[in-house]
């Protein structure tokens, strides 16, 4: 074993110890991110090529620090995510909820599909179906100033339409239009900040997590923010906490003019998003 597997080996347990959930994995990526190389050669690194600022970023996880924030960067699907404080760090789970948009586009007979990604962040959704969805057009919004810069920097380059504003409020220019909207919004309850993981609540934005008491207010207004975009027919995904999952469906009635509001799991099994259609007259 080389000097610096040795030393993950150490970090490994550190970051055990400190609650970190997935410690192996950290402290291998901080060796990598550090030495300028892959995870899966961290053995080619020379005992002299060891580089001392592993232990500083090693304590700044330990802390509960994100690691994308230490590393400046957070892989969602097929991209590679510039990311950092005033931004929501994109999750794993999301993935599974672009992964059935894009399903659900792609069986649409649409030549040029319409999306419009609501709460976008760091732009990883808008970004995952533009890649993935190449005749589409998306558009995506983001209220903080802090995470426009992170998304302006992702999207640059890219055919992403962008604009900064009230997810509530935006896009009237394509009123009726649109054929997907998809939203990861912030659906925590104001009263589970304790439990929440100190990365989160520490690190990310607070409204980009929390959404009053019942932690379904933005969700309730994205419900009246997809109708109104939406083409008849068009879907509506949007993301939520796997506790919610007996909830979100009934936001999206027959009498708000909906049809075949559906919950459907993540990789975990768990309750993670709701999807809708919106009925035809």
């Amino acid at each position: 074993m080389n000097l610096l597997l040795a030393e993950v080996a150490q970090a490994t347990q550190r970051l055990a110890d400190a609650g970190v959930p997935s410690p192996r994995f950290d402290a291998e990526e901080l060796a990598a991110y550090v030495h300028g190389v892959k995870r899966g050669a961290l053995h080619t690194v020379a005992d002299a090529d060891f580089d001392a600022r592993y232990w500083e970023a090693v304590a700044r996880r330990e802390a509960r620090e994100p690691l994308q924030h230490i590393t400046g960067r957070a892989f969602f699907r097929y991209l590679e995510l510039q990311v950092g404080p005033g931004v929501f760090v994109p999750r794993p789970e999301t993935e599974s909820v672009v992964g059935w948009a894009i399903d659900a586009v792609r069986a649409m007979d649409v030549a040029e599909p319409l999306i419009v990604d609501l709460c976008t962040g760091s732009g990883a959704i808008a970004l995952a179906l533009a890649q993935e969805v190449p005749r589409s057009r998306v558009h995506a919004v983001e209220l903080s100033d802090e995470a426009l810069v992170w998304a302006r920097k992702n999207v640059e380059g890219s055919k992403v339409d962008l604009r900064q504003g009230d997810a509530l409020e935006a896009f009237q220019d394509l009123n009726g239009q649109v054929d997907l909207v998809i939203s990861n919004p912030p659906y925590i309850p104001l009263t589970e900040w304790e439990y929440v993981a100190p990365e989160a609540r520490d690190h990310d934005p607070g409204m980009a997590l929390f959404s009053g008491e019942d932690g379904l207010d933005t969700i309730r207004g994205i419900e009246r923010t997809a109708h109104r975009l939406l083409r008849p027919g068009g879907v509506v995904v949007i993301e939520h906490a796997d506790t919610q999952g007996g909830q979100v469906p009934w936001i999206f009635t027959e009498e708000a003019g909906w049809a075949d509001a559906a919950d459907h799991p993540d990789l975990n099994n768990r309750p993670r998003f709701t999807t809708a259609r919106k009925a035809t007259p």
